[in-house]
């Protein structure tokens, strides 16, 4: 039977044609989208066929079968329906009721629509540098308009002074007046920013602070999830039903992804693009992504389509203990979601993100399959959900039901009343099936991390070990020995660490290497007993330094783990006596 799109639906016999309404033609493309198997494929082709030249009325609209075009490019059946979700999508922006709508969609991260957003300095700066003439000031949203006025001098070259001193034109008419014809207000504005001779994170504050509201207009290269795709990813065809069985944790960690693919450092930018693009296009920005280093990206194959993007920090921004990595799903080479984790201590804590398009798919077996990732990557055997994850102050997580999630795979709170409220809750159900539990009892439950041991439970874990304490220490050695002049201190502990362990940078050290050095160095002098640890331990201690500033931080974590002095110094340091030693 064919379809054709008209305002009238009805039925007739094989080989007939049947006049359906594009909006119920849709309707059945999105129920049928997720079914595979027998006769799959060629119901879908035909929807698909008669959606291709139907208008349709709503933006709505425009905007589901969107969704269903990325999903099936991620999961499609086989190479006739990929060739027509590929056709379908590379037209997509052209469509009449996309133009129509276009105002509608932005912000959708359709082909074609803009972007509104107010992007964090690093992301801002990085969309000027790609793309300058496709960025401007959104002005009657620019709340902050007026304190742009106190930063125009900052902008200027000394000899502007005057003029910005007795002329009272107003911040929107000034950078009118400065940005000239070969930048945008917006370009202006971020690339003077840019400019600006400040240590970088105080740069980054002054910028967020303003926080402009900034427009991305379409083009043909800029951030679309309609061309968001990893281009040198194979195929995998989707024959069958979708798993959506819950994993076993105890089994999936223990089976190692099929390949660990490390590449170089162009592809690796190429990555960190697609999954910066993938950030943009929904309204949201993560520092992992932004502050990913090309020179540590790596591809995880699961097998089946699936590939995870690793993806590293540059040195400047790592952080002094646990290793923070970033992650881009792929599924086909189609970005479906991200995970971030923060590892130390043979433990992470992760946080998992399905991207809405591809929820209620597989996102139980693909969680097992990142935490096989995890398990490979750091040699974690303890696995950690903080609360914003479950639903705290986050309604969408609440709405999903996400506490139960992790419950169902074996994570459990630690929290005595937690875990107490979790078994009255279990109990309900087993007297009532039917019983959901309500978004206040949710709201508590998700206010305290779960956990996950692949063997027995322990209390050395992300999430359990209070690194914030070990900093309160380093604070009080400090203070007592330097006060405000920290520059000193920086320079003075550097030079007792080299001494402390007879090791220290010299000509074959990394700049990260150098610049971790430096950041340890009031760590390692005020770790007390180390100057009595045998030689091989010293000079062990100095490896995991290096390691902090080198390639790949995962390497760090591994090497802290495998050295159980300084593991039992930090653990110390993190406990609970270490905050009375810094009140003294």
């Amino acid at each position: 039977m064919a379809f054709t799109p008209g305002a009238v639906s009805g039925s007739a016999g094989p080989g007939s044609r049947v006049s359906v309404s594009a909006g119920a033609l849709l309707g059945r493309l999105e129920r049928a989208r997720a079914d595979y198997g027998t006769d799959a494929a060629r119901r879908k082709l035909v929807f698909l066929r008669a959606l291709a030249r139907a208008p349709l009325a709503r933006a709505r609209d425009v905007s589901r079968l969107h969704e269903v075009l990325c999903f099936l490019r991620a999961y499609p059946d086989d190479a006739r329906v990929l060739a027509e979700v590929e056709r379908m999508l590379g037209a997509f922006e052209r469509r009449a009721d996309v133009l129509r709508h276009r105002d509608a969609l932005a912000d959708s991260g359709i082909a074609g629509t803009e972007i509104r957003f107010r992007f964090f300095e690093p992301t801002a700066r990085w969309i000027a540098g790609r793309w300058p003439g496709h960025i401007r000031l959104d002005w009657d949203q620019f709340e902050n308009a007026g304190r742009l006025e106190v930063f125009l001098p900052l902008l200027a070259l000394e000899a502007e002074i005057p003029g910005l001193d007795e002329f009272d034109f107003g911040p929107r008419a000034w950078i009118e007046r400065m940005r000239g014809r070969r930048d945008s207000d917006a370009a202006f504005l971020i690339r003077r920013f840019a400019a600006l001779r400040l240590d970088p994170a105080a740069r980054e504050r002054l910028y967020d602070e303003l926080d402009p509201p900034v427009v991305l207009s379409p083009g043909p290269d800029t951030p679309a999830r309609t061309r968001a795709r990893y281009d040198r990813a194979g195929v995998t065809f989707q024959a069958g039903p979708l798993s959506r069985e819950r994993p076993r944790l105890a089994e999936d960690v223990e089976r190692p992804p099929l390949a660990i693919r490390a590449v170089n450092a162009r592809e690796g930018a190429r990555l960190i693009d697609l999954a910066r693009e993938a950030m943009v296009t929904r309204s949201r920005d993560l520092d992992a992504f932004a502050w990913a280093d090309p020179d540590d990206v790596r591809l995880v194959d699961c097998g089946g389509g699936l590939q995870f993007a690793c993806m590293g920090v540059v040195p400047e921004r790592r952080l002094l203990l646990d290793s923070v990595y970033g992650y881009l799903t792929l599924r086909n080479g189609v970005p479906i979601g991200y995970v971030l984790s923060s590892a130390l201590f043979g433990s992470v804590e992760v946080a998992y993100n399905v991207f809405e398009t591809y929820r209620g798919a597989e996102a139980g077996p693909v969680y097992g399959r990142v935490l096989a990732m995890l398990r490979r990557l750091f040699h974690a055997d303890a696995f950690t959900v903080y609360p914003y994850q479950l639903g705290d102050d986050n309604d969408e997580a609440l709405a999903s039901g996400a506490w139960w999630f992790y419950q169902k795979l074996g994570f459990r709170p630690r929290d005595p009343g937690a875990l107490r409220l979790m078994r009255s809750e279990l109990r309900r159900m087993r007297r009532r099936p039917s019983h959901r539990s309500s978004i206040a009892t949710l709201r508590r439950l998700a206010a305290h991390n779960v956990y996950w041991h692949l063997g027995a439970p322990r209390d050395d874990v992300m999430g359990l070990v209070q690194l914030a304490r070990v900093g309160l220490h380093v604070t009080r050695s400090i203070a007592l020995r330097f006060g405000a002049d920290r520059e000193r201190a920086a320079r003075v502990c550097a030079r007792e660490a080299a001494r402390t362990l007879d090791a220290g940078p010299d000509a074959t050290w990394s700049p990260g290497e150098r610049l971790a050095w430096l950041r340890w160095a009031p760590l390692v002098t005020s770790l007390s007993g180390v100057e009595r640890w045998p030689a091989a331990q010293k000079r062990a201690f100095a490896a995991v330094v290096r390691a902090k500033g080198g390639r790949r931080e995962s390497e760090f974590c591994v090497r802290f783990d495998r050295h159980p002095l300084l593991r039992r110094a930090i653990l110390r340091l993190a406990g609970d006596r270490a905050i009375e030693e810094a009140r003294r």
